[in-house]
């Protein structure tokens, strides 16, 4: 994230899908079409969407597919179809090909052993590593803690991730630590652009992109597994001058995803990753919002190193909190939030998630402070994944007091760490923010035993004890 602008609001072939580039065509302005075919375990494969970018087409009955490449076009990809295994290269996503001097592109798939309508995803908002110690806490904790996870879940679930950008932070030579930690996760990741992995001076927004599509390809594609259509979109506008950018999703991409939606059933679930928040950040998201209305709709986002969830009519966003923290300076982000992300759960078209905390355990998803005042004590509980369909409730010395009441502040943790000029050490610009996901009680005295519960909109409690 870079505060000035916006405080509040991969290499060997891997994988068993690949592309064959037939080196009998060239792809020159005379003639910009392209062609190819899909085919799983040797036989065609219809109804698959291919892209450029701007054009959408679906391979016909005997798996051939031909588009007119745009000018500005960099790659094809594939929208890789439910049912069949993502192309990856060191678990990197790579279901597509630079457009050079070849005009012909065949696309090879292999089906899965199981149904794909239940699987997994997480998001990783803003890992954001500066230097080689950022790496190593990323290296020794957060990689670490996706391995466990992943392993919990059994050899069979189907699970991939989604960087929601901001992988690196301007070091760009740093991708390739990202990639390594991807590497080792050992899942399928997808990546979105943020606004500190751009090139900086290298032009306007369509070419400070350069660097993260030689490393991850298209800023903007989409993919299927289940009953979900995921589509990744690059909203970061770099403005031309350094470091300055805007949230704004460009008329390419949303036209293009007008022609991607199109090809997609309307009780499919729609997932969106980005960067920059859409509900109060992005300039025009309301013409995105017009191309998904009648959608049931997920947007996950970052960049504001918060974490927090909007619902707007029909999309429910969801705002994560950073794998870095308050840029790996503590355990938590500037709204208590612990280092963490988002784990998510798909069956059918329906989808559960909770917010996984770096190294502890899925019941962690509450902290407890007790203030001093003048003549009682206050309860402040930071329940960081609230959204109004969760209830917050609390008891003192084992008798029940009712619903806490919620409040706007600032956790007191976060003050402890990072409030000052000089804290925290060495990123002193940290600082704590006000949060809507506190719920506080005036407390007599004399109790000794505060509990709190908090109950999800999917009836799981998560419970929370102090002794004062």
């Amino acid at each position: 994230m870079n505060r000035r602008f916006f405080i509040k609001s991969t290499s060997l072939l891997a994988g068993s899908a690949f592309i064959s580039l037939n080196s009998h065509g060239f792809l020159s302005k005379a003639d910009k079409t392209i062609s190819g075919s899909v085919k799983a375990n040797g036989k065609p494969l219809a109804d698959v969407i291919i892209s450029d970018g701007f054009s959408v087409v679906k391979t016909d009955k005997n798996g051939f597919y031909k588009l007119k490449a745009h000018d500005k076009a960099t790659h094809v990809f594939m929208s890789t179809p439910a049912g069949y295994e993502f192309k990856t290269q060191n678990h990197i996503s790579k279901q597509y090909e630079n457009l050079n001097a070849t005009n012909s592109f065949d696309f090879n798939l292999t089906k899965l052993k199981q149904s794909d309508d239940e699987h997994y995803f997480i998001i990783w908002a803003d890992p954001q590593v500066k230097n080689k110690a950022d790496v190593k806490q990323m290296m020794e904790e957060s990689v670490p803690d996706v391995q466990e996870l992943v392993k919990s879940l059994g050899n069979k679930a189907l699970i991939h991730g989604i960087g929601v950008g901001d992988l690196v932070w301007d070091e760009l030579e740093l991708f390739q630590d990202y990639a390594e930690a991807v590497k080792q996760m050992g899942i399928p990741f997808f990546q979105a652009l943020g606004n500190h992995d751009m090139d900086y001076r290298q032009g306007g927004d369509e070419t400070s992109d350069k660097t993260f599509k030689q490393n991850f390809g298209p800023t903007y594609y989409s993919f299927n597994r289940g009953k979900v259509h995921y589509i990744v979109l690059d909203d970061v506008r770099y403005l031309g001058e350094e470091r300055k950018y805007d949230g704004y999703i460009t008329e390419d991409q949303l036209n293009w995803l007008q022609k991607d939606l199109a090809f997609v059933p309307k009780e499919h679930l729609i997932v969106i990753g980005l960067h920059i928040p859409v509900h109060n950040s992005v300039k025009n998201n309301v013409a995105l919002y017009e191309i998904l209305k009648g959608r049931q709709v997920h947007i996950m986002s970052g960049h504001t190193h918060y974490n927090d969830n909007y619902i707007i009519d029909n999309v429910y966003e969801h705002v994560h909190g950073t794998v870095c923290g308050a840029w790996w300076t503590g355990p938590i982000c500037g709204d208590g939030a612990p280092r963490g992300y988002g784990v998510y759960r798909v069956k059918g078209n329906q989808l559960s998630w909770y917010y996984k905390s770096m190294r502890k355990p899925k019941t962690h998803q509450i902290s407890l402070h007790i203030e001093e005042l003048t003549a009682q004590k206050r309860l402040l509980a930071n329940v960081w994944n609230w959204d109004p369909q969760w209830k917050v409730e609390w008891w003192a010395d084992d008798k029940y007091m009712g619903l806490l009441e919620q409040t706007k502040g600032f956790d007191p943790l976060s003050v402890k760490l990072y409030k000052g000029d000089q804290l925290p050490k060495p990123r002193s610009f940290a600082e704590p923010r006000r949060t809507e996901h506190l719920f506080m009680a005036h407390i007599n005295p004399e109790v000794k035993n505060i509990k709190v519960q908090a109950t999800d909109r999917f009836g799981y409690k998560y419970e929370e004890k102090t002794v004062i």
